[in-house]
């Protein structure tokens, strides 16, 4: 039985089981039905057949990577409008407002007949998937359409389907890609070993995104009142098994230093847990009016969207899920030059992984270990200066992806 059949079959049995399964799930039916709105969003939003440049990424990650070019195909490319897919609700839901994109939708499920559809109706002149997402029959119909294609701050091990054995169909995929902008040499050499040898090291578009934090305007007023001259301890994008560590830190602390929580669960029942375990005088951003927050010790953001610029206030950051769920973005305190810190689980982030070897972030597997190190920091202003040096100058040392793919594009469009 040919692969490509039977992956047919497996995804069309998949889309079945996902329309059960959202009957009980609520981020399942998220996906389910917004999936259901897909094909009418676009024949209302590309009306007349305009020129297009279509981007797919996962999910919120994916996004940040995929912003930078967005940002520049808007300058540049003025009259193509911006097709925006995502895969996940936890990227769409957040994201289907942005005006970064004409057009945001889900991907449709990567059946034949939704691939020649939705190409049909986008007819982009470009299509540009972002770090890992291989969808076999969009890919396949894109190639037949003579469609160029680019994966963008692409990352590859040899963990991966394609440099297996057993792996010939989905190599394949990766022929339908016209050029591989890939975050390091490893991925390329990878790629070199399958015959593929249109890559480019330009290492990743993120790192082009959150250097221009620094030149934003960072200023938050509540930031001011509450932190004041006083050390500031930030911990953001925070799961239960960080928030246990950090409560217990916290509670423990002797110093006069502020601490910010900014759970990535913001539902009123987790802050009130979080809440009701501190000792300390507390108070959540959503009844700071009226307070005067110099008075606090410990303030928890129940709030999105507010987290970057709340890492320019911090002088020791604590980025959340290296325990269990999945590390979140260490990029964001890392561009203001700070040390952070992170759970154990960090070997699938490149990122992570480069500034645990240099000593810019530091891992810590337990609340001994975590109290002893925010101890030295304290002790050690140099120690933590030093550690937060090496941050920065990582991220200043590797952005410029974006150019290298924006001069590409422009030798295709």
């Amino acid at each position: 039985m040919p692969l490509r059949f039977l992956y047919n079959i497996l995804i069309a049995l998949s889309w079945q089981i996902l329309k059960l399964v959202a009957l009980f799930q609520p981020k399942i039916k998220l996906f389910v039905s917004g999936r259901r709105n897909t094909f009418t969003l676009l024949e209302s939003k590309l009306s007349g057949n305009p020129k297009t440049i279509w981007m797919h990424v996962a999910s919120l990650g994916e996004f940040e990577q995929g912003l930078p070019i967005l940002e520049r195909l808007r300058i540049e490319y003025p009259n193509h409008k911006l097709v925006l897919t995502f895969f996940s609700p936890s990227g769409y839901e957040i994201k289907k407002n942005t005006a970064a994109a004409d057009v945001v939708v889900y991907l449709p499920m990567d059946t034949l007949s939704n691939a020649k559809r939705f190409l049909k109706l986008v007819n982009p002149d470009l299509a540009i998937f972002v770090k890992y997402e291989i969808w076999p029959n969009f890919l396949q119909q894109l190639k037949e359409r003579n469609i160029p294609t680019l994966l963008i701050s692409a990352i590859f091990s040899d963990r991966q389907v394609y440099f297996k054995g057993y792996g010939g169909f989905m190599r394949k995929s990766l022929s339908t890609f016209s050029h591989f902008f890939v975050q390091d040499e490893t991925s390329k050499g990878l790629l070199a070993n399958i015959g593929f040898e249109n890559t480019t090291v330009g290492g990743d578009t993120r790192l082009d995104r959150v250097s221009e934090i620094l030149n934003r305007d960072n200023q938050l007023e509540f930031m001011d009142s509450f932190k004041g001259n006083q050390a500031c301890f930030v911990a953001g994008s925070t799961w239960p098994e960080d928030e246990e560590i950090l409560i217990e830190l916290i509670n423990s602390s002797k110093t006069d230093m502020k601490f910010v929580i900014a759970p990535h669960e913001i539902k009123s029942a987790h802050i009130e847990k979080i809440t009701s375990a501190l000792q300390k005088k507390t108070v959540l951003y959503s009844e700071i009016i009226n307070k005067d927050l110099s008075e606090f010790d410990v303030l928890i953001v129940d709030t999105i969207g507010l987290l970057t610029k709340i890492y320019s206030y911090a002088n020791i950051a604590h980025v959340g899920g290296g325990f269990a769920t999945g590390l979140h973005n260490t990029m964001e305190p890392a561009v203001f030059g700070i040390p952070i810190i992170i759970g154990p689980q960090y070997s699938k982030f490149k990122e992570a992984e480069d500034l645990v070897n240099q000593g810019g972030i530091l891992p810590i597997s337990n609340y001994n270990e975590f109290s002893n190190l925010v101890e030295k920091f304290n002790q050690d202003p140099e120690y933590k200066h030093k550690v937060g040096a090496i941050n920065s100058a990582y991220i200043n040392s590797n952005k410029g992806a974006s150019n290298l793919i924006m001069k590409h594009i422009s030798e295709i469009l």
